[in-house]
């Protein structure tokens, strides 16, 4: 049982001075400002090593963000900003990426 319905599979995630912005496959769009950030998790799925496996969520004030998936191009970018969140939990943030347990990380919180 795959979870790989093609709505919700990425176009293209864009990582800016603004926000992260995620156009899915349909031609919808999810995106958050870095000023509406409200936290961050790191959530850890068990199914990989074939599927996408670990999600970085990114929940806005309002409720609404968008989930990157860590295998995307603009991954490395995401990441490269979070870091630089003030009170970002690199240690917490090492142990999702290191772990294969089914549960959320919460790395960062306004």
């Amino acid at each position: 049982m795959t979870q790989d319905s093609s709505s919700a599979q990425s176009r293209t995630v864009s990582v800016d001075d603004t926000g992260v912005r995620r156009r899915l496959a349909d031609g919808s769009e999810e995106a958050v400002t870095w000023s509406e950030l409200s936290s961050v998790m790191v959530r850890v799925i068990p199914d990989g090593p074939w599927n996408e496996d670990v999600f970085f969520m990114l929940v806005g004030n309002d409720g609404k963000g968008t989930a990157v998936p860590s295998g995307d191009p603009a991954a490395d970018a995401l990441i490269e900003r979070l870091q630089t969140l003030p009170g970002f939990d690199n240690e917490k943030f090492i142990e999702a990426m290191t772990t294969d347990a089914d549960q959320a990380y919460v790395v960062w919180q306004s």
